[in-house]
């Protein structure tokens, strides 16, 4: 029950820098935090539960601010983690855009990338 009390502080925080403050400045907070050990399974299914758990009470908590949150949640352990940012294909002239939080080979957080393209990780 504390990490998920953890889990929803971060999640707000993040949203609210997200609103006040620029992605990178966002991003450079989460990213001060050594992260370098790879994440076991257990750590990134217990972050990604967390986050999103957390997300269905803030409202707004975009993909963004899950990949952000996790990745901080993450970073705190030590474990590295990056942000994923891609843009969906053949979607007329609308442009959608998506963010990942990705740990190793394992995507932790915003589903499949199937439809996607890539377009570039911030992180470790």
């Amino acid at each position: 029950m504390l990490f998920l009390a953890h889990c929803l502080a971060v999640v707000a925080a993040v949203r609210l820098g997200l609103t006040l403050l620029s992605y990178n400045k966002v991003r450079r907070v989460v990213t001060r935090l050594d992260a370098s050990a790879p994440a076991g399974i257990g750590d990134l299914r217990r972050v990604a539960w967390g986050v999103a758990a957390a997300a269905r009470l803030v409202p707004g908590a975009s993909c963004l601010t899950q990949a952000l949150s996790g990745q901080y949640l993450l970073a705190r352990q030590g474990n590295a983690s990056k942000i994923r940012i891609g843009i969906e294909r053949d979607t007329g002239t609308e442009l959608k855009a998506h963010a990942w939080l990705v740990s190793g080979d394992h995507i932790v957080l915003g589903g499949s990338l199937g439809r996607f393209t890539h377009l570039v990780d911030h992180g470790q």
